[in-house]
């Protein structure tokens, strides 16, 4: 008898734990298919932000419901010191890693600047712990796009991974 108490609690575990799975992967999936059709909203007309201020662009966003929850930013070119890129995410880690655990796309940008983003960039990312905010939407107002991928907008679950 209490081995099959036992069992059955394991069986409930089992279903417990797979329900919680298949939740978080829906939430994700509700998450995408109400993010990404904003985006793509914004793909076709995405070269009149070139050479415009970050903050035109950021308005656009903000216009559709598009929220920025994490940024990140790197250079031009492979190891060089000098920052170009910024990159924003629309999703907390907790919600990349349910991306990642189910092999799902995550929508994110990639926003290359005609100048270099100050350098006190590194400090402020690791203050906010890459966190979005409206410091750093100040921060990057005035600065020029130069060019603006989209990723990841192709269906969470293509195989499809190039930039739009």
């Amino acid at each position: 008898m209490k081995s099959i108490f036992i069992k059955a609690l394991l069986i409930i575990n089992l279903f417990f734990i797979y329900n919680c799975k298949a939740q978080t992967a829906n939430d994700y999936i509700t998450f995408y298919n109400g993010v990404v059709p904003k985006l793509k909203s914004i793909i076709p007309n995405k070269t009149q932000f070139y050479g415009q201020n970050f903050s035109s662009f950021y308005n656009e966003l903000q216009n559709k419901n598009v929220n920025i929850v994490m940024i990140s930013y790197d250079s031009k070119i492979f190891n060089d010191p000098h920052y170009y890129t910024l990159y924003l995410y629309f999703c907390d880690r907790n919600m990349l890693n349910v991306a990642s655990d189910n092999s799902f796309q995550y929508p994110w940008l990639e926003i290359a600047f005609e100048n270099e983003i100050p350098s006190q960039i590194k400090d402020m990312v690791l203050q906010y712990h890459g966190q979005w905010n409206t410091t750093f939407a100040q921060f990057f107002s005035n600065m020029k796009i130069e060019k603006i991928k989209f990723i990841g907008v192709r269906g969470y679950d293509s195989p499809d991974y190039s930039a739009k």
